[in-house]
This record gives C-alpha cells, sequence and structure tokens, in this order.
C-alpha cells in the first residue's frame, strides 16, 4: 500500500464495502469520502452511491492481513476469515497446529518490516 491512511479512513473503507443499496452513508464515510475518492480507493457510482474500487479491495484486504497477523501473533487462537487465513496460509505467514495457528518466522519479518516503515 503506498497511501498512509488513518483509522478513520480504513473504517469508512470497511463502513463503504458493507454499504447496501438505498442507505445513507454515516459521517465517518461522508468526511473521508472526497480524500478516498481522490486517491481512487472508492467512486462514485451512476446513481450517487460510493462504492470500492479494485485498489479499495485490495488496501481494505491487505489491512484485514495485517490484522489478522498481528492476532495470531498475540493469541493462537485468534478467529481469522476464510479468505485471509487461506492468503496468509498460502503465503508461509502462518500455520496451523493442534495449539493453534502459529506466526511462522516469514510472518514475524513482515509485521517487523511493517513496523519499521511506520516509524
Amino acid at each position: 500500500m503506498n497511501k498512509d491512511l488513518s483509522i478513520d479512513e480504513f473504517d469508512a473503507l470497511e463502513q463503504i464495502s458493507r454499504l447496501s443499496k438505498n442507505v445513507k452513508p454515516t459521517a465517518c464515510v461522508n468526511r473521508n469520502a472526497k480524500r478516498l475518492c481522490g486517491i481512487k480507493l472508492a467512486s462514485y457510482r451512476k446513481d450517487g452511491q460510493l462504492e470500492l474500487t479494485e485498489q479499495g479491495n485490495a488496501a481494505l484486504f491487505a489491512k484485514q492481513c495485517i490484522d489478522g497477523l498481528r492476532a495470531v501473533q498475540s493469541n493462537p487462537q485468534a478467529q481469522l476469515s476464510a479468505d485471509v487465513a487461506a492468503f496468509l496460509g498460502k503465503k508461509s505467514y502462518i500455520s496451523s497446529s493442534p495449539e493453534g495457528t502459529q506466526i511462522s518466522q516469514r510472518g514475524l519479518e513482515c509485521l517487523a518490516d511493517i513496523d519499521a516503515q511506520r516509524k
């Protein structure tokens, strides 16, 4: 992800992904819509509703994967969504064991790299 998004902006992305038709967006979505559209993570459809772009879906999925890695790091019994668990397992960031899900050395290095970039 090349964009530095705030927690509020990620929350707005998640809300946009769950936004159903004919439902007014929340204040969080309205507050962040201009920036998210400007960096091409969201766009307005012809009917005026917000939707995530392909880049927006990718950014949201990346955040879910990072959050999943952090959850497994702190609690091997943490429940991950099926798509996040499949992706992290396929990329060898996590592995399953009888005690629960274990984060691999590669996963730890990935988290360390993410933390180093934020400083």
